[in-house]
């Protein structure tokens, strides 16, 4: 193996913001990460860089997760199993499992990023997040030298997190996911909790949807309201949908009547982050080279040349104008490197 030296990450990030790393390795299969001239470096773990905000040049070894793969491991009377590499992209995996007739992944249709992230940040969309069809993970942990299984519950999911988020894992390069293995039931039932695909549906004139027509509206959905990483630079939803007491979201309510609200299970009431950052008049809105879309308040973009320091004072500003207003604090989906 041979580590590439002051590598331009511009292209490696969705964003495009500019940084170099110090030095810079693809990961193709699992054994090597093993490698002993790569255990004591500090090290970061790239995936498809859909959810990363590069502030400058990065002083560690980059180890970008690419490995391929994936296939049906077994199945049983109640479910398909199916493994993927975790440098996969996620959305061609997901039309892949619905090609072969294994659907459970269609409402996470078109979200950007890699197999091996997925669990990381518990990506969710359309009432479907990615723990909610996990069967196991599969991991090196560089300090132990070893490769170790965590399973659905060992994960320890919750919204927009994870195990590796709430261990420190992900940011402090000691763990690495090299594949992940989906459980996705053989009783299919469509998944239509949100009007935005209702509507889709309706509008195509389909009554009784199949997976592939699940999937068909969720991308449709998506376009329309997100632009692309390859046009305009994105992460995607900058900011969680903050989650706050009931007492909170009930006075906001009754002041906001328009506010979506979402009861969590846990008693709190969960928030839509790009109606309050549209309210705070943030929709379409610019501070230089970084503004929040036009279509979407909640996802920031680069409209050119931007850098992390340009991202930083943007997200800063968003959320003081949202706390200003509503009282509500904003937290960033990212990582920041």
């Amino acid at each position: 193996m041979q580590a590439h030296n002051n590598v331009d990450l511009t292209p490696l990030n969705t964003l495009a913001l500019p940084g170099k790393a110090t030095r810079y390795l693809k990961i193709t299969a699992p054994e090597q990460l093993a490698a002993p001239e790569i255990a004591n470096e500090p090290r970061f773990i790239l995936g498809g860089g859909s959810n990363l905000v590069v502030t400058g040049d990065v002083d560690r070894l980059v180890l970008h997760m690419a490995i391929p793969g994936k296939r049906l491991v077994k199945e049983d009377a109640d479910a398909f199993y199916i493994e993927s590499g975790a440098g996969e992209n996620w959305h061609d995996f997901v039309q892949w499992t619905l090609q072969q007739g294994w659907p459970g992944l269609e409402n996470l249709s078109l979200i950007p990023g890699t197999v091996g992230a997925a669990p990381i940040q518990n990506i969710g969309a359309y009432g479907l997040e990615v723990g909610d069809c996990l069967q196991s993970v599969t991991a090196w942990d560089f300090e132990k030298r070893a490769f170790f299984p965590v399973d659905r519950a060992g994960c320890r999911f919750a919204y927009r997190d994870s195990l590796f988020k709430q261990e420190g894992w992900h940011l402090n390069g000691r763990v690495a996911i090299t594949s992940v293995v989906f459980r996705l039931p053989k009783a299919w039932t469509p998944n239509m909790a949100y009007a935005d695909v209702t509507q889709e549906l309706a509008a195509r004139q389909v009554a009784t949807p199949t997976p592939q027509d699940i999937a068909d509206a969720i991308i449709a959905v998506r376009r329309r309201k997100l632009p692309d990483p390859a046009v305009v630079p994105n992460t995607g939803s900058f900011f969680h949908n903050p989650v706050v007491p009931a007492d909170q979201a009930a006075a906001l309510k009754a002041a906001h009547p328009k506010l979506p609200c979402y009861p969590q299970a846990d008693g709190r009431v969960k928030l839509a982050a790009g109606w309050l950052i549209e309210q705070a008049g943030w929709k379409g809105k610019d501070l230089g080279p970084v503004g929040m879309y036009e279509k979407q308040a909640l996802v920031l973009v680069n409209r050119g040349g931007a850098t992390g320091d340009d991202v930083k004072r943007t997200m800063a500003a968003v959320q003081a104008d949202v706390r200003d207003r509503f009282g509500v604090a904003l937290t960033p989906e990212p990582i920041f490197l």
